[in-house]
């Protein structure tokens, strides 16, 4: 009797297991399968707006200095790498498709980066442009708090345009904005600041120091913990 009594709650336990694995398969198919159409509503809103963005620079290119709203394209530039950072996190850097997305974004920059110059030198206006040329943290310690440093700058300086490239990345652009510019693997963070090339982290401090023209762009005070973060 005792056997039969074991050999029932043996059959229970194992269908109860079952069950509990069975449910823990479907949850993590059900919510991984959630994930993966989230990923790829934003990579087709990516797409969509990379395709307006270039409508965008054709268009800009036939305004008058009047007309010319410098932060149309610099906004859906930040929405586009915001997208593309959060579709890394989600999916992996070395995705085909993520990849793929980044050498766009990057050609994207480089456009408008040629189109603001155009139109700066045309319409007389005063302009400060960074390209700045990373790589993984793991290869170049420096580059993460650089980039909270630029950050931090084109929100105190609204007419700072800044265009960020990774060092790594297969893209003939890239590779000749490196060439032109003699940016070096071993020298990362690397800015150039209106054609002159500064390697190593820069302060917010030594890069107004260096520049003193940035004080005639339209300048945003700081909040009183956005300057502490910056200091940490």
């Amino acid at each position: 009797m005792e056997n039969i009594v074991d050999w029932k709650k043996y059959v229970l336990v194992f269908i109860i297991t079952c069950l509990i694995f069975g449910g823990a398969i479907w949850l993590s198919d059900f919510f991984g399968n959630k994930k993966i159409d989230t990923l790829n509503k934003i990579q087709d809103q990516i797409s969509i707006d990379i395709l307006s963005s270039e409508t965008q620079f054709a268009l800009l290119e036939e305004l008058s200095c009047a007309d010319i709203n410098k932060s149309i394209l610099s906004q859906e530039l930040n929405d586009l790498a915001t997208k593309i950072e959060y579709s890394e996190k989600n999916i992996g850097t070395d995705n085909s498709e993520i990849v793929s997305l980044k050498r766009y974004y990057s050609l994207l920059e480089i456009k408008d980066y040629l189109l603001m110059k155009k139109i700066s030198q045309r319409c007389g206006q005063k302009s400060i442009f960074v390209l700045y040329f990373y790589t993984t943290k793991d290869n170049c310690s420096e580059c993460v708090r650089q980039g909270f440093i630029l950050t931090a700058l084109r929100e105190k300086y609204p007419g700072l345009r800044v265009y960020s490239f990774d060092y790594s990345l297969d893209l003939s652009a890239v590779k000749a904005l490196i060439s032109i510019y003699n940016i070096e693997d071993t020298k990362l963070p690397a800015l150039v600041i209106n054609r002159e090339l500064f390697t190593g982290y820069h302060s917010v401090e030594d890069i107004e120091k260096a520049f003193p023209q940035l004080k005639t762009l339209n300048v945003v005070e700081p909040t009183a913990e956005k300057t502490k973060d910056t200091k940490d």
